[in-house]
């Protein structure tokens, strides 16, 4: 299904809303299929297909709202949906908050972004890359790596369509693509999991199947023989693939939801001093093969480049229309999430970091929901290594660190160009100058 015919389906249901006697409306029509074939013991194990479609529509009367979507794209299905919302809408209440972002902000220019990247990988290929990349992961400790919770391959494509009653229609096809693997160490007593992956709009810019699965390998074997540490407060470095958790808080805090319902521990943060002067955060949406890239938000806004944090001031909210509007501002074209954050370094390699925090304590592993966003209270189980003199001492697990999130963010002291570029927030290892470390036993 291509995206024309994508886009003449939402000017059909944008035409029946109309003449239901909605005041505007809104629909997106999307199409995907994809692949996942996953082994487990040189094994194949699942082999699954997905094929999805469906309409979304909102209607607007006035400052009342009603919203439906369907799977079934027939123009019966189609008619049934608008009146289904339009139904609903009649039994909301008024929200004079409510309705299409502002017509001067949708979109003219649609800048390619280069997501559509097919990879027409059969299954029988499928299977023998897995299964390469969980060899290459036992290769690593054939003694010690004795089981393994499988090595997958994914891929799918789609293609969607946006359109509005003030004219606005666009859309694009994208990929997605990841190579995946995990497996299980033992040795005397202990036993341990890890894994690792790659996922990219294109599977040329992935890791190698091998790559993924040595990484695997090493990350789990390393877990083994872990000690137990000192509670204390320490210095707390979080590895690349923890340290976009973080800037999802922050940017969870400074999101419009949040913030009109005052449950966010940044409020009133704008244009304040909300984090160490070694924090830059940048946002590029129109970043070419960007995991989170879009031309425009969920509500036909253009997205632009912006600087949300610089030197630790924050320069902007995270904001979709209707929290704007709750809030007196203007959308910021995130209706949908962010687009592409960007941390820049502070020129430290990984081992820099270590050197610079002496003696402390690196996590590669969180567990649980840890935090208030209202407090900004922060308390997660986690697991890692013991740092000794800028090196790695050994593994440690079953620990708690705490602290606020208001103060690890004055207390960055460095961030690594150690970056995943694999993410919708990309950054290196963030180093923390001081939390509090409780030992489990």
């Amino acid at each position: 299904m291509d995206l024309n015919t994508l886009k003449q389906i939402t000017h059909d249901v944008l035409k029946i809303a109309k003449q239901a006697g909605a005041s505007s409306a809104e629909t997106e029509v999307s199409y995907g299929t994809g692949q996942n074939v996953s082994v487990r013991m040189g094994e194949a194990e699942n082999i699954e297909y997905n094929r999805d479609k469906g309409v979304s529509v909102t209607v607007y009367f006035g400052q009342q709202k009603g919203h439906a979507s369907t799977s079934d794209l027939s123009p019966q299905a189609l008619k049934d949906t608008v009146e289904a919302a339009c139904n609903i809408a009649k039994y909301t209440a008024k929200d004079e908050f409510c309705g299409l972002a502002d017509a001067a902000l949708m979109a003219v220019e649609i800048p390619d972004c280069d997501l559509y990247h097919p990879w027409n990988i059969g299954v029988d290929e499928a299977i023998k890359l897995a299964k390469r990349c969980e060899a290459a992961a036992f290769d690593v400790d054939k003694a010690r790596i004795t089981n393994s919770e499988g090595a997958g391959i994914s891929t799918s494509e789609g293609v969607f369509a946006y359109a509005n009653s003030h004219g606005f229609v666009g859309g694009y096809a994208s990929t997605r693509h990841s190579i995946s693997c995990s497996v299980i160490a033992e040795e005397n007593d202990s036993m341990q999991r890890d894994y690792w992956y790659t996922n990219a709009r294109d599977m040329r810019d992935m890791d190698s199947a091998e790559f993924v699965g040595k990484l695997a390998g090493e990350r789990t074997i390393r877990r083994l023989g872990a000690k137990p540490i000192q509670t204390g407060n320490y210095p707390v470095l979080f590895d690349a693939t923890l340290a976009s958790g973080l800037i999802s808080s922050l940017i969870g805090a400074i999101s419009g939801s949040s913030l009109y319902r005052k449950s966010s521990f940044l409020l009133d943060s704008l244009g304040k001093q909300i984090a160490s002067p070694l924090l830059n955060i940048e946002e590029l949406p129109h970043l070419k093969k960007g995991i989170a890239s879009s031309p425009f938000d969920s509500e036909g806004v253009a997205t632009k480049s912006r600087r949300l944090v610089e030197n630790g001031v924050l320069q902007g909210y995270v904001l979709s229309s209707y929290s704007a509007r709750k809030l007196g501002l203007q959308t910021t074209g995130n209706a949908g999430g962010s687009h592409n954050l960007i941390v820049k370094d502070t020129n430290h390699s990984f081992a820099d970091l270590l050197k610079l925090m002496g003696s402390g304590l690196l996590v590669t592993e969180v567990l649980g929901q840890g935090l208030n966003m209202v407090t900004g209270d922060y308390s997660r189980g986690a697991a890692g290594f013991w740092v000794e003199n800028g090196l790695i001492a050994y593994p440690v697990e079953e620990i708690t660190i705490a602290g606020n999130m208001k103060d690890m963010l004055t207390q960055v002291v460095a961030v690594g160009n150690d970056v995943i570029k694999q993410s919708s927030k990309q950054t290196g290892s963030i180093l923390i100058e001081r939390m509090t470390v409780a030992a489990g036993k």
